[in-house]
Parts: C-alpha cells; structure tokens; sequence
C-alpha cells in the first residue's frame, strides 16, 4: 500500500509548479507534516507514525496527496506516548515498516518540496524536524543527510497563531482548530488527521489576519523567527514573575 500511496505523492509534487520566493503564504503551495513517537527526546525516542499531506492551495482538502507511514523502531514506546497516539509494541511489531527505507523516503519528499520552494507546514515545527532528523541519524547514516533547520522553509501555524491571535487559553491543535473553526478531519493523535487540520488552518488565519496572508516565502522564516523571540521573551517574563525558570527553547 505504501508504494502505491508513495507514487502518487511523488506525482503530485512532480505536478507541482516551483514556486516563486516572492508566492504570498494565503497562495503557497503547502506540504503539511506530522509524527507520531515513542516519547520526546529527538535522537533517543523513534518515529512510529508519519504523515505528509501536499496541498494545492486552489483545490484545497479535496485535492490533497496523502501519504502515511507506520514505522516499528525496535525499540519500547512508553506508555504516556502509547496513551496519546494508540499505538502498541504489539501493534508496532506486526504493522510497521522497517524504519531505515521509510525515513529516507519521507525525507526526500520533504527535501524535493523544498527543491521547489513549497513550504513545510507542522504544528510545533521544531519538534517533528528533530525527530525526524534524529531518525536520519540513527537508520540513514551515509545514506541520507539530516535537514539543515536553517536553511529549512517552514510554516509554523502555532509561531503564526502566537503573533497574531492574542487570546488566552491553550494553544494545543485542538485548541487551535476549535478557535479557527477548523472541523477536524478524524481524530487528533492520529498523524494525518492532525497534518491535515494543521494545513487547514492557514486559510482561516490568512482571512482573519490579511497580513498574515502577505508574508512572501522569501520573509516568512525571519517573520517567523522574530515572531517566537517576541513571544518567547514575553513568556519568560511571566516565568520570572511566578519565580520559574525561563525558557530557553529556540525555534528553527
């Protein structure tokens, strides 16, 4: 199944235009990305589920390319990540595929949307980057080079929603979905169903914040990056206040 779903992704990326750095993100072409793991820690902790949905901005959800892996790492998953995603050893054991071959073909799909300027899409970007990366470096030694975060071109729905919405509340996808009146396709935790609402929802932010919509793909990293150090700098105020230490995480 896998092949089959895998071919028709690379034929839609091949029928994909490459883009113009100067493309308006509400126009851009978006290859939306998520991962499902045995725990957190990027390079210890494995990939056992992954998802990349290519989106034509002009036929939107029903135009979308799909393609899903179930990967089995070896290794345990504990049992907070086996509560969110569902899945099991056993599971992983009898479904899953052999990691080295699925990586490296997640991540040259990745790597040929970026060869024609189609953003990567993933809420909480940093976090599936450096699992992925970590899996590269583990299963695709020699084979396949890890991603460089710098030179990456992202889109960070939750970076977006942080700059731009200023509600309270969290700032899960859930959370976020429900406040863009994104209606979800499945169940969350589930790899495609969270890549596709996490690309849904750049056409409600786009209509609510125009400028949003405006940022060309040539500024969007910076916009991005200046957009988390402002909101990180504010967050480690409140940190400070409740006599909590500040955090440190960067983005991309």
């Amino acid at each position: 199944m896998i092949n089959t779903v895998l071919t028709a992704m690379r034929e839609a990326l091949d029928s994909a235009p490459e883009q113009d750095m100067s493309t308006r993100l509400d126009r851009s072409w978006l290859l939306g990305f998520d991962t499902e793991t045995t725990g957190t820690n990027p390079g210890q902790d494995n990939i056992v589920s992954a998802s990349l949905v290519l989106r034509n901005p002009q036929t939107g959800y029903e135009g979308d390319a799909v393609a899903e892996w179930i990967i089995n790492p070896g290794r345990h998953i504990s049992k907070g990540a086996s509560r969110v995603n569902g899945f099991t050893d056993e599971y992983l054991a009898e479904n899953g595929s052999e990691p080295a071959e699925s990586i490296e073909q997640i991540t040259k799909v990745i790597m040929a949307a970026q060869g024609r300027h189609i953003p990567l899409l993933a809420y909480n970007a940093p976090f599936d980057v450096r699992m992925l990366n970590g899996d590269i470096r583990q299963w695709c030694a020699g084979r396949v080079e890890p991603m460089s975060e710098q030179d990456l071109l992202v889109v960070d729905p939750l970076v977006l929603d942080r700059a731009i919405s200023h509600r309270s509340g969290r700032r899960t996808l859930a959370y976020t979905t429900e406040y863009y009146g994104v209606v979800p396709h499945g169940d969350f935790h589930n790899a495609t169903a969270d890549t596709v609402a996490s690309v849904d929802l750049i056409e409600p932010m786009t209509t609510l914040y125009p400028q949003v919509g405006r940022i060309t793909l040539d500024k969007l990293m910076d916009w991005q990056r200046e957009a988390h150090t402002t909101w990180q700098n504010q967050f480690n105020e409140w940190l400070t206040s409740k006599g909590r230490r500040p955090s440190s995480d960067a983005w991309l």
